[in-house]
């Protein structure tokens, strides 16, 4: 599998339709990889002959199960550093306007058993009040149906949930850069963070590390919504030091919008919640924005959860308590 064939497995996964050489061939170029249709074709012959792709006569190809799985896991020193990759470009990307609140954010995709839906909507309802949700919108999407440019499984429920990184667009929009660190687990005590429990480097990693604390039940978030005292999903973060008194201000403005997330801010060039900083750096600690999912999980309900899926328009959000009036 080398760099060309895995560019055109990536392309063909995003694709429901079938899709012909020369739109492959023009999609490669967008991936820095420049060769005619026929050399696409030789390639894609090569795909067939391995099962990761399938003919469809002369209107092209559509990729496999065994091409997806095979894109999962294939080069995966070449993911390494991905995930920090992956924030900076849907930061930049990131067109919310704060007083409008119109524009794109990032959504976190998961899924679930679609027989399922009034046990996850009986979890989510006080985790939705809590401080530990990053907005209090959110869709959902029945099989078959699409959240962006996300296809939903046929038997599943399909849940978008705003994605933390929305902060660090809205803060780099307003002019303040910032640096993601680590994704953790916060303990709580009393309803207050105290201290983080388990932390992965961005830089380091192939995969998103929330993603990875779901799935090894590190996080008691219902204990934390519940009880006051619990594990939830966060992230520690990085701004400038002289962008300190904005953030603060940025941060009041977001949370007044009804978009949570910030959980502390620390002071200049000091450890915050117990992790040191860089030289004229400050701390900041974000919410999850996994968390709602976190506690479906933690109920015994299994989930399938795909962080920084697609950007989707933020107006186009409903709040959480209008769709379980509404019926969802």
């Amino acid at each position: 599998m080398n760099k060309t064939m895995l560019s055109i497995l990536k392309i063909l996964e995003k694709y429901t339709d079938v899709i012909g050489s020369r739109e492959i061939s023009r999609q490669l170029k967008l991936h820095g990889i420049d060769i005619t249709e026929r050399t696409v074709r030789y390639h894609l012959r090569i795909l067939d002959e391995r099962g990761y792709t399938e003919v469809f006569g002369k209107e092209g190809r559509k990729i496999t199960e065994k091409g997806r799985l095979e894109l999962k896991h294939a080069l995966v020193s070449e993911k390494v550093g991905f995930v920090i990759s992956k924030i900076e470009t849907l930061s930049y990307q990131t067109t919310l306007d704060l007083k409008t609140l119109n524009g794109n954010v990032i959504l976190n995709i998961s899924y679930f058993p679609e027989e399922r839906l009034k046990s996850a909507i009986k979890i989510l309802t006080p985790v939705f009040s809590s401080p530990y949700v990053m907005s209090d919108r959110i869709i959902f999407a029945h099989g078959g149906e699409k959240i962006g440019d996300v296809l939903i499984p046929e038997g599943k429920i399909g849940v978008g949930t705003v994605c933390s990184v929305t902060i660090n667009g809205i803060f780099l929009k307003a002019g303040i850069p910032v640096t993601s660190r680590f994704g953790g687990v916060v303990e709580t005590e009393n309803g207050k963070p105290t201290r983080f429990i388990s932390l992965i480097s961005y830089e380091g990693s192939s995969l998103d590390p929330l993603e990875i604390f779901i799935r090894s039940k590190m996080t008691d978030v219902l204990g934390a919504v519940k009880n006051h005292s619990g594990r939830i999903l966060a992230s520690f973060r990085e701004i400038p030091v002289v962008c300190i008194d904005e953030a603060k201000r940025l941060s009041k403005e977001i949370a007044d919008k009804g978009i949570g997330g910030i959980l502390l801010i620390g002071g200049a060039n000091k450890p915050l919640l117990e992790i040191p900083v860089g030289i004229d750096k400050v701390g900041m600690v974000i919410v999850g924005g996994l968390n709602p999912i976190a506690a479906i999980e933690e109920s015994g309900i299994q989930t399938e959860s795909k962080a920084m899926s697609t950007l989707y328009e933020y107006s186009k959000l409903k709040r959480f308590k209008d769709l379980v009036k509404g019926g969802i």
